[in-house]
Formats: structure tokens, sequence, C-alpha cells
């Protein structure tokens, strides 16, 4: 079953108002291209706002009766090279020029100062970067030692020169777009940094100072933002390279940024939408627990009308239902089986050609008395872990992976207290299933189904493909779930040894 992905492609639209329009020339000399194409960036997609089909004696012209949404543009080539980043925000009316024999270094604006100010700090920037790469240069000709130096004195120099200029520029555009967009990529180190207990530079300070500055002076209130080459990434790495890789640190840390946001605004319903799909699709154990929670805490409540349609709200809803009873520690659901050795008695009784619910509930009821004692119920597994196996017998899948999993426990066999209760989730298979144990030996597994259609196998333990693999402790809580048949053994082992160990501390304490 195909799982239901949820991201509205739709949130990152907005519309403006009939107004003056805008004008932007770009007078670019020597340019051979025909056509070119105003591209605005939203998040970490780009899209053609205005093309230009016709540019007569190198003139670029990009006009409109309605405003552009405000934020950071790139003009583009009709081969699709890009040739410079633009500002677009309050003056919608303006003119670039340059050179195409050198875009960068010819770039001006008379009438767009934040233009004419970006332009100048890419410049410089540019520059450096040409310094750098002749840097390189001139150490092809050096000996090993002396082309380290040379290119470590030489690069540190450059770092430092760029360092200044940029601290020095951003004091001086600090209250324009211009600072706040270049702010998104400025990374916020410490000036000082204390001295560990060791005498080295205290590397803990400063990871919490980074972390903790990491958006400082980033207004997430502010709608242009998302239309920047810098905020997607800047919110990417802090979830997947800055905090703690662990679904209570991601939630704390979701709900700090949606704090920071006008609930409905384009900056929170392009974040909502990104959380939601980023966590439901998380293939990391126990990550299922942060979309749960997007879920309960803003989009089931309401909180994401301008994200999710009434249908698709109800969708997720179903999908959390499901989810919210299979998360890490949950206890899971009694399961009512019958084993192969009772399966023949059971198909007897007409369940295996009984075919709406109305007589399968009949012949159950009809059969109670003689049904009840031969259920096999997980519950009744009596050991310190069970490894419950959901898997079919015509799954190509499952008729390897399910042997190697029965050959891979018996290193394990003895060492570690564990039990696998395998149920089988095609009931119509039943012989094709018992032959397949008795040719493959599987004699290590209780080996169960549910040809009386007791339990919600699909729903209740969210199988959409096969094999699906949980381990549960003793008091049949999920401790690991989601497994390949290779990951079991190892798991297990890990599971037992954090357990002894934590019985250990607690007899010394």
């Amino acid at each position: 079953m195909k799982r239901v992905i949820y991201f509205a492609a739709g949130i990152v639209m907005s519309f403006t108002a009939a107004a003056q329009g805008y004008d932007i020339r770009v007078n670019m000399k020597g340019t051979k291209d025909t056509m070119a194409y105003l591209v605005k960036y939203t998040w970490d997609q780009q899209y053609i706002s205005d093309t230009c089909k016709k540019i007569k004696n190198g003139v670029i012209q990009f006009k409109g009766n309605k405003v552009l949404d405000k934020g950071v543009y790139t003009l583009v080539s009709q081969e699709k090279s890009i040739f410079f980043d633009l500002f677009i925000n309050e003056s919608q009316k303006f003119t670039i020029s340059t050179d195409a024999q050198d875009v960068v270094t010819n770039l001006k604006s008379a009438d767009s100062k934040e233009n004419q100010e970006f332009f100048t700090y890419i410049k410089y920037i540019t520059a450096k970067n040409k310094d750098f790469n002749k840097a390189r240069e001139e150490c092809k000709g050096k000996t090993g030692k002396d082309s380290l130096d040379f290119m470590n004195a030489r690069v540190k120099a450059l770092n430092e020169d760029v360092k200044k200029y940029e601290s020095e520029f951003m004091q001086r555009m600090k209250g324009t777009y211009v600072y706040d967009v270049l702010n998104l990529k400025t990374e916020k180190e410490p000036l000082t940094i204390p001295k560990a207990s060791n005498g080295r530079p205290d590397s803990l300070y400063t990871y919490y100072y980074y972390k903790a500055h990491f958006f400082d002076g980033m207004d997430f209130k502010d709608e242009r933002i998302i239309r920047t080459p810098f905020f997607d990434d800047r919110v990417k790495r802090y979830f997947e390279q800055v905090i703690l890789n662990h679904p209570d640190t991601v939630i704390a840390e979701i709900d700090k940024i949606l704090a920071k946001c006008d609930q409905g605004n384009l900056v929170y319903n392009l974040l909502m939408g990104y959380f939601t799909y980023k966590y439901e699709q998380s293939k990391i154990m126990g990550f299922d627990k942060v979309f749960v929670h997007v879920a309960d805490k803003y989009i089931l409540p309401g909180k994401a009308k301008a994200v999710y349609t009434e249908e698709t709200t109800s969708k997720i809803k179903e999908r959390v239902d499901i989810m919210r009873n299979l998360l890490l520690d949950a206890q899971v659901s009694e399961l009512y089986m019958i084993d192969t050795t009772d399966g023949r008695q059971v198909r007897k009784m007409g369940f295996d050609t009984a075919s709406t619910s109305k007589s399968i509930t009949d012949l159950y009821y009809k059969n109670t008395e003689k049904l009840t004692p031969m259920f096999k119920t997980l519950f009744q597994v009596k050991a310190k872990y069970t490894v419950l196996v959901f898997w079919a017998v015509d799954c190509g899948h499952c008729q390897t992976e399910i042997p190697k999993l029965h050959e891979d426990l018996k290193a394990i066999k003895g060492k570690v207290d564990y039990k696998v209760f395998a149920v089988q989730t095609k009931d119509d298979l039943y012989d094709t299933w018992r032959k397949f144990l008795i040719e493959k030996k599987l004699n290590e597994f209780i080996h169960v189904y549910d040809p009386v259609h007791l339990n919600n196998l699909k729903e209740r333990f969210d199988i959409y493909s096969t094999p699906v693999i949980y381990i549960l402790d003793k008091d049949k809580k999920i401790k690991a779930k989601r497994l390949g048949a290779e990951q079991v053994v190892e798991m297990l082992k890990t599971l037992d040894t954090i357990d002894k160990n934590e019985t250990i501390n607690k007899n010394k304490n």
C-alpha cells in the first residue's frame, strides 16, 4: 500500500494586489543572448517570475502591471546559467548595467541603492576568490612543506581580510534588507573562547554559543526571508547538523521556531509543510514521534488551515491515529492468533471459504467454545524480548529474509532471552505457508495467522509492505521497529547490554 505524503505544493504561492507594477531593466553590453529569465528564490526551489522574450541592443527588460513578491531574484540566461542575483524590494523600477565579458565586476545600479550595496559586496568577495585562486596557482611550483606554509599563510590573510570587510559592511548595512539577507548566511561565532580544564579552547562553549545564536537577527515574521538562497539551508543545517538528533530535542526546537512566526503567514505555512513532510517520511527510527507531535499540536487543532485542506487534514488524522499507538515505548495491543498446528481444524469450520464479514462473524460465534482454547496470544509469550514479525509467504523478499533471520538468531540463542512471534499476513495461503515452514525448517519461531479475522493487522501495526519487524520488551512495549532482518541480532544484543548496564548502575546506587 502506498504511503500518503503530505506537503502542500501551493503553500509557497502568494498574491499581490494590483499596484504600479514593476519595470526592471538590465543593460548588458555585449550579450549574445536573445532572451532571459527573472527567477525568484522560494525556500529550496526557484520559479520563473518573468521572461524577456527579446533582448534588443543588450537591453533585458521585465515589466508588469502587478508588483513582484519582495525578495532575492536571479537573472538567468537562455541557456539556464546564472548571471547574477539582485534585490527586488520596495523599489521595483530600476536599471542595472554590466558587461557580458565580466558580469560581476561591471555590475552597478544608479537608481537602486540596495542593489548597488549588494553589488559592492559581491564584487569584493569575487575579487578575494580570484586572489585565492591566484595564490593556489603560485603554490604549484613550490615543494611540499613550502607549498603548505605558503597556502596556510595566504589563506589566513585572505580570511582575515574578508572577515574584517564583512564585519564592517554588515555594521554599515544594519536595518536594511541587504543586511537581513546576508545575515542569513553569516555564521555567529564567539569573539573570545574560554579555556577548558585541559588548557585548550572550550569546544563545548563554542558549540553552545553557536547553537544559541544560530538564528540571531532573523525575523521569522518577515516573509521575504523565504525568498532568499540562504534561509532553507540555514533551517535544514540546524535540524540536521547543529542540534542533538533526538526526537524530543527536534520537537522542542520546532516549537521554538514556529513560535517565532506569525501563525498563518508564509514563513509559518512553509515551515509547517516542511516539518510535516520531513518527519512523516523519516527513515530514522523513532522520528515518527515528531510527525505525531506536529499533527497533534498544530494540524489537527486547526493551526495549519492555510497549508492543508480539510480532506488532507482528515487523512493526516487517520495516519496519526495509527502511528501514535506504535511510537517507541508504546505498549502494543494484544493479538489473538491461530497456530499452524490448529489451522486445519479452523479451516474445517468454514473460515477458509467465508467471504463476507457477516459470514465470518456468524462462524466465530458458532465456534467460540472450540476457538477460545486454540488462540495463541502475543501477551502469552514470556521472554525478555519478543521479536514480532509480520510477513507473507508469497512475498519474494520475505522468502529470503525470514529464513535468514531464523538462521542469524541462532548466534545469540541462550545468550539473550528472546522469542519470535511470526505472523503470516495472508490467511488464504495456509497450505503454501505450512509447506514453506517445513521446507525451510523454521521450527524456532512461534508461527501464527489470523483466519478468524479478529485482528486488523494492517492498520494496528502499520503494515503497508512486508516483512515488518518490531522488537518488544517483556511488557510488550516497542523498543525497536521497522528493522531489516539483518539488524535484529545486533539490536537485541544492544538492548540487552543497555538493560544489564542500567541494572548494574541501579544496584550500585
